[in-house]
């Protein structure tokens, strides 16, 4: 008995719209990693580890941006971390919007969450998942 698991179809030319997207984000996010070893030096003593934490966590997200546009399909659990965080964000950054910091982010975390689902449809990042059990089965395995 032989089986065959068919894989879906992804279009080619949403797939690079959506890996696209996410090379941007990630690039964009690079640059803003460089600049916060900037806001770290001016930083007061208080909040060195506030900017540093973030300085670095831009960085983390980079990568995580840079991982789903190389490969959306087989990095399961990333997009929906990445989602999950910055819907987050997002929602806090509303409720702060009187704030410089939530002013600020109201627009940054916004798009990125946005881009970020629309890339997840587009690049189809829910079939990642499939990734864990064609690891498991070297049957399906192609």
């Amino acid at each position: 008995m032989t089986t065959t698991t068919e894989r879906p179809v992804v279009s080619r030319r949403w797939d690079h719209i959506g890996r696209g997207v996410m090379a941007f984000n990630s690039v964009l996010t690079f640059a803003v990693f460089v600049n916060g070893f900037f806001l770290m030096a001016a930083a007061n003593d208080d909040r060195l580890m506030v900017e540093g934490w973030r300085t670095f966590g831009y960085f983390v997200f980079s990568a995580m941006w840079a991982l789903l546009a190389f490969r959306p399909r087989q990095v399961p659990g990333i997009w929906e971390l990445v989602l999950f965080h910055k819907v987050a964000a997002s929602v806090l950054a509303f409720s702060i919007i009187d704030t410089v910091e939530g002013a600020q982010s109201s627009i940054s975390d916004p798009w990125v969450a946005l881009s970020t689902a629309f890339a997840y449809v587009a690049c189809r990042g829910w079939l990642s998942w499939g990734s864990l059990k064609r690891d498991k089965d070297p049957a399906l395995v192609a």
